[in-house]
């Protein structure tokens, strides 16, 4: 075999090592991106069904309802014009409470309620992540919402 058959056969080797490991890389990066979401989007049918997405907005006061056997907990999200009932099965975190921010990652069910597998609660008085923040802003004020989450549709 001569040396400029050899070369370029290495160079193609090579070049489908670096698309394999592009397309693994974009594969991985597409499978872990999850989307935020406000109640209001949810309301819409905007959400992707059977993904996994995060909703964010306030803990609605009086919601909150805890099973006495085990860790399951019943509570609503609402961004002070539409709410979704949301279930999580673990332990909350210290500043989880009416009232307050939250942001929960999970999958809508059929049936309208949100699956949550991991909670997060606002950790001081002034943060709240700013795509919560935006929709409570928009919701108050009765505007259309838009996220990044509008310019993907998913699959």
């Amino acid at each position: 075999m001569k040396p400029r058959s050899k070369r370029l056969i290495a160079i193609a080797c090579g070049l489908a090592a670096l698309g394999v490991a592009t397309a693994l890389v974009l594969n991985a990066f597409n499978s872990n991106l999850v989307f935020f979401f406000s109640p209001t989007q949810v309301a819409a049918n905007e959400a992707p069904q059977g993904r996994s997405f995060r909703i964010g907005g306030l803990v609605e006061e009086g919601s909150i309802q805890r099973e006495t056997q085990g860790l399951t907990t019943r509570f609503v999200v609402t961004d002070l014009a539409k709410t979704i009932p949301v279930t999580y099965t673990g332990l909350l975190p210290d500043l989880f409470k009416e009232g307050k921010g939250v942001v929960a990652q999970g999958k809508l069910g059929a049936d309208g309620l949100f699956r949550a597998d991991q909670v997060l609660a606002k950790h001081d008085e002034n943060y709240m992540p700013p795509e919560a923040a935006e929709a409570l802003k928009n919701a108050a004020a009765g505007k259309p919402q838009q996220t990044s989450a509008t310019l993907k549709q998913a699959p």
